[in-house]
């Protein structure tokens, strides 16, 4: 069962038992703890453990590469901005991209996707009549790329997809910043509440608390290991 990713806590909060009715028709030997255990996986990645103020803070955000040409030697190059499958212009000359890594809000993340589809819906005048939601794991469409920008890792992507499916419009140019704000604020509750009915069961190593403190906890240690071993 693919469990749906909500932007709200009140949303959350009120399908929490009918998408738990759901999980028990599809999997008969189970428990209310399996059930949130995959909710933690699944609003995990949007929260990060704050070591001053001791509690979960939202953290949509991903890593992405950003892609450019390199300064030097310009003149003859492609940009690809009229490319056809990605390939340059005759009589250009060819230069691989560089890149670095960029970290960009989920926000900034499903606007670039959503500006990717729209071009192809554009280009293909929507022969098909299909909507943006059905090729927000379009292969070709999702790592196309052209010219410099950012490079999107298809097997990153996979793990977007939840997020995408809440967020992106069917139809329309660009995010609901608003919807974005309150997903901000209402990812937290969330995992308080998983959090909770996590406690009622006395499953607390699955607590998104426990992980994601666990998780700094490591992250610190091997930051003050690598720093002693370069002294």
């Amino acid at each position: 069962m693919e469990l749906p990713l909500y932007l709200s806590f009140k949303e959350f909060e009120n399908t929490y038992y009918d998408n738990l009715e759901k999980w028990f028709e599809e999997y008969k030997n189970t428990s209310e703890t399996d059930y949130l255990k995959a909710l933690s996986d699944l609003y995990s990645p949007y929260l990060y453990y704050n070591f001053a103020n001791d509690r979960l803070q939202a953290d949509a955000s991903i890593q992405i590469k950003d892609c450019f040409f390199p300064y030097y030697d310009k003149i003859g190059i492609s940009f690809c901005t009229t490319c056809e499958n990605g390939k340059p212009a005759r009589n250009s000359k060819k230069i691989n991209h560089q890149f670095e890594w960029k970290t960009v809000t989920m926000m900034e993340y499903a606007q670039h996707i959503l500006d990717k589809i729209n071009r192809y819906l554009s280009k293909n005048n929507n022969k098909e009549d299909k909507n943006v939601l059905d090729f927000i794991n379009d292969f070709e469409i999702i790592t196309s790329r052209e010219g410099a920008g950012y490079c999107v890792n298809y097997n990153q992507h996979q793990a977007t997809i939840p997020f995408l499916k809440a967020y992106l419009p069917v139809h329309g140019q660009t995010v609901n910043i608003a919807v974005y704000r309150d997903f901000l604020f209402s990812v937290v509750q969330i995992a308080e509440y998983i959090d909770q009915k996590l406690k009622e069961v006395q499953a607390f190593e699955s607590m998104i608390y426990s992980k994601l403190k666990s998780d700094a906890r490591f992250k610190v240690q091997m930051s003050h290991q690598f720093l002693t071993m370069c002294n």
